[in-house]
């Protein structure tokens, strides 16, 4: 029995840490599309088609999101409205800090892929990505 609990307590101790490492920082540039969102409460909103989509540029540790709105012809409109960011590590866990005329708030990021992208406010949303894939007419 002794065992098992510490089993148990190992793996609530590797659930509570992000496997986010500093090289996959990277992948947060570009553009994503929300696919979920999942509340506090357990339930999941679907996001099937999005009229807007989130770019990240992030270089040193610093950058910017934009909402972009895709085009059919393969570029993309934007109100020019930039929220800067910051990357920030505390305890083994990156966050993303945002700073914008309307408001600052940070962001953990949960994991990120080549394709999926999650990330985590203090309300505990946790908003699911997949990388945007321009429209095909083929």
């Amino acid at each position: 029995m002794k065992k098992i609990s510490i089993f148990f307590f190992a793996l609530l101790l590797i659930s509570c840490h992000s496997n986010v490492q500093q090289e996959d920082i990277a992948k947060l540039n570009g553009y994503w599309e929300i696919k979920q969102v999942k509340f506090s409460t357990g339930k999941t909103k679907d996001y099937k088609v999005n009229e807007t989509i989130d770019y990240f540029e992030l270089k040193d540790n610093h950058g910017f999101r934009q909402k972009v709105m895709p085009q059919f012809d393969g570029k993309f409109q934007t109100n020019g409205i930039k929220e800067n960011i910051k990357l920030v590590e505390n305890d083994n866990t990156f966050f993303i800090e945002y700073n914008a005329k309307f408001g600052k708030w940070k962001e953990e990021i949960i994991s990120i892929e080549d394709s999926t992208l999650v990330l985590k406010n203090k309300d505990n949303l946790e908003y699911t990505y997949k990388k945007f894939k321009p429209f095909s007419f083929k």
